[in-house]
């Protein structure tokens, strides 16, 4: 089934073409990942296909009744809204219902208002909409549903914008940069949530993992033209590798003939016939294409200063946070070759890690050492620009005017730009008018022209495009100090990392291989874990022994089952109250609650039953033997 139909799609920014005459359709189940370069417009491409941004020209059909839900990159808030408010924000459909109900009860409207909206929330089927809210909020992480919006941190607020656009009911799902700011674990929890989904889902992101997953088509934006890959992220490298041998193939033919055409023309060709005529345009042509054909590969030559013997030492580091200890007594001393993943969930202080290291922090607690030559390169999570009127360029002198390259060749700053995918007609251009990704690129680019000897990265990943991520990787192999990461790119972890450490419970783990081996490792000790927490069957006893129940096992068998049957003449009991509480928003919320927890020692008490049954039969099959 057709969701969407685009056709002929133009839309430019500032004098620059982002898309042109670009086609294409939306399918139902189809899952795109939108890739290509930091500034081609996917983030604008996502804004029109929303409707947040119209089209300078061209369609956009959408089916009949066909909804969308929409996550920016930089989502708006009322900051003096709560958490689950702003999850409720908009004026859609069910959403727009529970949210004039809430109000409602919360206003002490008249009663008839309270019953119209109640029986709409029937109709609807919205009532289970707020627990399903507050189950998405807890799996990212966002567990005080009544906090404003000014109290929580960047990250938690993209979280919340993430919850809303996954609850909204939407033919369309349309994700732009969904990985921001989560963990591993809860990024493995939104694969799992999006394919199971139903529907059409459009996403950029720079998750290779992720893309590879869940996703089953691939556009890539570049020169304002789509070109689509029907496959995975994996699909899509193989073929653009492909393509890229083709067009190659092609520029060197092109070159060839170019040259043979030139040697022509240098021997004084002439217009005088109809042939030569054609054969003299045929080479204006090859001329002109040869000035479209420059490479858009970023190369970066790695050159670093000097690193004496002594890099970093720390001796019983610890650090708290409003009480909350995220490590203590860490001991640890980086070395020459350390290639060094940092993994834990958002809060367990991963960035506070590498900020003492880095110097930025000062531990509560424990010594750090920082040998004489050591100098350090901090890519931090937010992007540290101060004033947006400054150039391009002039931000990158300040971190230096040259860089020498590891053979020993220096490049000024402009050079350095163009290989960094800034032409020098941008290079002027003052920082508050570059994408979001391009200023990413641009403090890459400055953290690297300070020359560091030791590398800081904080999620380097975040609002990247692939290819830099790709280039910055290829840096980072060939980068002769020790690199530490906070990521949560599981492509980059495995590609760089050779130990791991993982903050969890306020201590710190270390792992040594990647991130694959690292997590294969963890699986097993979660397992272990979980099955000395959990109560393990009683087995069975040799045939040398009376089987029997213990006293307390008798008595536990002899009266389960009415219990079983009490708690759920209990749930049937609350869900009536629900019924006629319709219309009393409070008393409602604790008969949810009271529910939800007698299913749960209902199911609890059912495995119990289970296991007893199957020990009562066992007894009675060894009575009649």
């Amino acid at each position: 089934m057709v969701l969407m139909t685009v056709e002929n799609l133009s839309k430019s920014y500032v004098e620059k073409t982002l898309v042109e005459n670009v086609s294409f359709g939306v399918n139902e189940g189809d899952k795109i990942g939108l890739v290509g370069i930091n500034g081609t417009g996917k983030s604008t491409l996502l804004k029109v296909l929303a409707g947040v941004e119209e089209s300078d020209s061209g369609s956009i059909t959408k089916g009949r009744d066909v909804t969308i839900s929409y996550l920016p990159q930089n989502p708006e808030f009322d900051q003096d809204s709560t958490v689950l408010d702003q999850v409720f924000e908009g004026h859609w459909g069910t959403m727009k219902i529970l949210r004039d109900y809430r109000t409602a009860i919360q206003s002490g409207k008249d009663e008839k208002e309270i019953i119209r909206l109640s029986a709409l929330m029937d109709t609807h089927a919205v009532w289970d909409l707020e627990a399903d809210a507050k189950s998405i909020l807890t799996k990212l992480q966002v567990t005080d549903f009544n906090s404003k919006v000014r109290e929580l941190s960047g990250g938690q607020r993209k979280r919340i914008a993430l919850a809303a656009a996954l609850i909204q009911p939407s033919d369309i799902l349309i994700l732009d940069e969904p990985t921001n700011h989560l963990d591993n674990q809860t990024i493995e929890w939104l694969e799992e949530r999006l394919l199971q989904r139903k529907g059409a889902l459009i996403m950029v992101t720079h998750d290779r993992y992720f893309l590879d997953r869940v996703t089953n088509h691939i556009m890539e934006l570049e020169g304002g033209t789509i070109f689509p890959y029907k496959g995975n992220f994996t699909y899509y490298m193989e073929m653009k590798i492909q393509r890229e041998e083709n067009l190659k193939s092609m520029e060197d033919k092109r070159k060839s003939l170019y040259k043979k055409e030139l040697q022509w023309m240098r021997q004084g060709a002439k217009a005088r016939t109809t042939k030569q005529k054609a054969r003299i345009q045929r080479f204006n042509t090859l001329e002109d294409s040869s000035q479209d054909s420059s490479s858009t590969d970023m190369q970066i030559s790695v050159g670093t200063s000097r690193l004496g013997k002594k890099i970093i030492e720390l001796k019983g580091v610890s650090k708290s946070y409003n009480d909350v200890k995220l490590f203590d007594d860490f001991t640890y001393t980086v070395l020459r070759d350390d290639r060094i993943g940092i993994l834990g969930e958002n809060g367990t202080g991963k960035t506070s890690l590498l900020k003492i290291i880095g110097g930025l922090l000062e531990p509560d607690s424990g010594e750090i050492q920082v040998g004489e030559t050591v100098r350090i390169g901090f890519f931090q999570q937010e992007t540290p620009f101060l004033d947006g009127s400054q150039r391009a360029i002039e931000y990158i002198r300040d971190g230096g005017e040259f860089i020498t390259t590891g053979d020993g060749i220096k490049i000024s700053a402009s050079a350095m730009m163009e290989r960094f995918l800034f032409p020098p007609d941008q290079q002027y251009t003052p920082l508050e008018k570059l994408s979001g990704g391009e200023k990413r690129r641009l403090y890459l680019l400055r953290v690297l022209m300070e020359s560091p000897n030791v590398l800081l990265l904080d999620e380097p990943t975040n609002d990247l495009d692939i290819q830099t991520l790709q280039i910055l990787e290829e840096y980072l192999e060939e980068f002769s100090g020790p690199v530490i990461v906070v990521s949560h790119d599981r492509y980059l972890l495995d590609k760089i990392s050779e130990k791991v450490f993982l903050l969890k419970d306020g201590t710190i783990k270390g792992f040594t291989g990647n991130y694959d081996f690292f997590r294969s490792l963890w699986k097993e000790e979660e397992k272990k874990e979980a099955e000395i927490e959990t109560p393990k069957k009683e087995k069975p006893r040799s045939r040398s022994k009376t089987l029997k129940f213990s006293f307390n096992e008798a008595r536990e068998w002899e009266t389960i089952e009415d219990d079983l049957e009490e708690i759920q003449d209990k749930i049937d009991n609350i869900e009536k109250e629900m019924h006629q509480a319709a219309s009393q928003y409070t008393k409602l919320q604790e008969l949810i609650e009271k529910k939800e927890k007698l299913q749960k020692e209902h199911e609890t008490m059912l495995e119990r039953w289970l296991e007893l049954s199957e020990k009562a039969e066992m007894i009675n099959q060894e009575k009649d033997s």
